[in-house]
C-alpha cells in the first residue's frame, strides 16, 4: 500500500435483485475494520458502498413487482443502507449507480473510452447468463447450465453493441501485475487472474439495444443502446468520490483499496484495470479477494431454507457480536462454511465465555481496591505506537484472523494468570502483591480493548469505560438456543 497519510477502502455494490445476504455483511464489515484501524493510525479515511441497480436482471424483477424499475432499485437499495446502519458502518459514501452524477460519470467515462480508441461497434451472437450478467462459452457451462444459475435457462442475444478492447490490454495488465505484486490478495487469487489474462483477452459487450433492456445508463451519441452493466456499475468507485466534476477531490483519495467476492475477481482486477488505463486514469491501489460463503457444506437457497439472514444474526446476538461472528467467518480468498449452530457456538467460545467472561472476572476483582492500577493515557499512546507497523503489515496481507489471533492469544494469557496467581486470595493475604498483580491485568486488559476497538467498536469502549470507572458490565450474556 501506498505511504500518503489518507486511504480509500470501498466495497463492491450489491445488486439490488435480492435482499442483503451473510457474504454482502461480511465484506461491509471487513472494509469498515480496514478503514477504522487506519483511522486508529492517524490517516484520513474515505469508505464508499452502495447499490448497482441496472441492467435486465434489475428490469424483470421490477417487472415482477409491477414496479418501476428506478422505484423498485430505490425499495431494494433501503435494506443495504439499513444493514450498513445496523452493523455500525461508518461509511461516507453510499453510491447507487441510478444517482444522477453516476450517470453523468459513467458517460464521461464512455466519452474518454471511446475517444482513447478502445470502444467500436459490431453484430455479434452470444451465450447469456442473466445471473452473472456475464456472456458464456461452452466450456463455462454444464449440461448447458450455468453452473452459477443452474435453474435459469441461458439466452442467446443477438443483435448489434458497442465493445471494448479488452484484447489491447493484455501485455499492459500483465507489466501492471508484475510492477504490483501485492495488487491482489490472497496471492492464489492473484496467480488465478494473471493466468486467465495470460490466456488471451476477448473483447466484451458493453451495451445493450435499449427496446429490450430499458434500463440503463443511455450511450452518449446513441440514444437507442444503454450501457450493460459493467461498464456502469464498475465507474461508481470514482463517481463517488465526484470524478470528473471535482478533479482535486479524484486525486486526493484515488487509487482505492478494493474488496469483492472471487466471483468478482475477473471484472474488479482485470475489467475495471483495463477500463481505468483505457481512460487514462490510474489504476485500483489493491484488492481483497473473499471466497463464497456455504451453510452446512451448500450454497445458501430459499428452497432449501438454509439462508442466513445477517439481520436475523444482529437481532439474535447484537451488532458487535454479529461484526465478530462475520470478520471471523474465514479467510480471504477461501470459501467458508458456518450455520447458525456454528455462529452460536464461536459466540459463546470467544464472546460469552471469552471476554466477556474475562471482563467480569477483573473488574469484580479490580473493585476491591480503592487505588486505580493504570493510566489510560499512557496505555493509548504505547499502543498506537508499538501496533503500528505490526498492523499495518497484517492488514496489507489481508491477516484480520491474525488480528483476531493475537487478541485471544491476550485474553487465554490473562485467563492463565488469573488461575495462576489467584488474586481473590491475595487480597486476604498480601495487598500489596494483590495491587501489583491486578495492575497487570487491567492494563493489559485495557489493551485488548483497544485492540478490538475497529471489529467490536461499541465493546471496546463499553470495556475502557468500565475499567476507568470501575463498573461491572455483563457484554455477551451466554446464548442458550440449539
Amino acid at each position: 500500500m501506498t505511504k500518503n497519510k489518507r486511504k480509500y477502502f470501498t466495497t463492491t455494490l450489491p445488486y439490488v435483485n435480492a435482499r442483503p445476504h451473510i457474504a454482502h455483511a461480511r465484506e461491509f464489515v471487513q472494509a469498515d475494520v480496514f478503514s477504522r484501524f487506519y483511522q486508529e493510525m492517524g490517516f484520513d479515511t474515505f469508505l464508499n458502498t452502495g447499490t448497482d441497480e441496472h441492467g435486465l436482471k434489475i428490469f424483470r424483477k421490477a417487472q415482477e413487482e409491477g414496479l418501476d424499475a428506478r422505484e423498485y432499485g430505490k425499495i431494494q437499495a433501503q435494506h443495504f443502507i439499513d444493514l450498513a446502519e445496523q452493523l455500525n458502518m461508518k461509511y461516507d459514501a453510499f453510491i447507487r449507480t441510478a444517482d444522477e452524477k453516476h450517470v453523468k460519470a459513467a458517460q464521461e467515462f464512455w466519452k474518454r473510452c471511446d475517444e482513447n480508441g478502445c470502444i467500436y461497434k459490431k453484430a455479434y451472437k452470444i451465450k447469456y447468463c442473466v445471473g452473472c450478467e456475464l456472456e458464456k462459452t461452452d466450456s463455462e457451462l454444464v449440461d448447458g447450465h450455468c453452473p452459477d444459475h443452474p435453474n435459469q435457462e441461458i439466452e442467446i442475444i443477438d443483435e448489434e453493441n458497442y465493445f471494448f478492447k479488452f484484447s489491447a490490454f493484455q501485455e499492459k495488465l500483465l507489466d501492471f501485475y508484475k510492477k504490483n505484486p501485492d495488487f491482489v490478495k490472497p496471492e492464489k487469487r492473484f496467480r488465478e487472474i494473471i493466468s486467465f489474462v495470460e490466456n488471451s483477452l476477448e473483447d466484451f459487450s458493453i451495451s445493450r439495444v435499449k427496446n429490450k433492456m430499458p434500463w440503463g445508463v443511455e450511450v452518449p451519441n446513441d440514444p437507442e443502446q444503454v450501457m450493460y452493466v459493467w461498464f456502469d456499475a464498475l465507474v461508481n468507485y470514482i463517481s463517488t468520490i465526484n470524478w470528473p466534476q471535482d478533479e482535486e477531490n479524484f486525486k486526493k483519495w484515488w487509487p482505492v483499496v478494493q474488496f469483492c467476492g472471487k466471483d468478482n475477481l475477473r471484472q474488479q482486477t482485470a475489467m475495471w484495470q483495463a477500463m481505468l488505463m483505457a481512460a487514462s486514469l490510474p489504476t485500483s491501489e489493491m484488492v481483497f479477494v473473499n471466497g463464497f460463503v456455504t451453510v452446512d457444506g451448500q450454497k445458501m437457497s430459499k428452497s432449501i431454507g438454509n439462508v442466513i439472514d445477517p439481520m436475523e444474526m444482529i437481532e439474535k446476538f447484537g451488532t458487535d457480536a454479529t461484526r465478530y461472528l462475520l470478520v471471523s467467518i474465514g479467510s480471504f480468498g477461501e470459501d467458508s462454511d458456518t450455520s447458525w449452530e456454528k455462529l452460536i457456538e464461536k459466540y459463546n467460545a470467544d464472546l460469552a465465555n471469552g471476554i466477556g467472561n474475562l471482563v467480569s472476572r477483573i473488574v469484580t476483582l479490580y473493585q476491591k481496591t480503592d487505588k486505580k492500577l493504570f493510566n489510560e493515557e499512557e496505555i493509548s499512546s504505547r499502543m498506537a505506537g508499538s501496533s503500528k507497523g505490526e498492523i499495518v503489515k497484517l492488514l496489507e496481507e489481508g491477516k484480520l484472523e491474525n488480528i483476531l489471533v493475537s487478541i485471544k492469544i491476550r485474553i487465554a494469557y490473562l485467563d492463565g494468570k488469573i488461575e495462576e496467581r489467584k488474586p481473590w486470595e491475595l487480597i486476604k493475604t498480601d495487598i500489596e502483591l494483590f495491587e501489583e498483580e491486578m495492575a497487570e491485568l487491567v492494563k493489559v486488559l485495557f489493551e485488548i480493548a483497544l485492540m478490538i476497538k475497529p471489529f467490536m467498536p461499541k465493546t471496546s469502549e463499553k470495556i475502557q469505560k468500565s475499567l476507568i470507572n470501575k463498573e461491572k458490565i455483563n457484554l455477551f450474556p451466554r446464548f442458550l438456543e440449539k
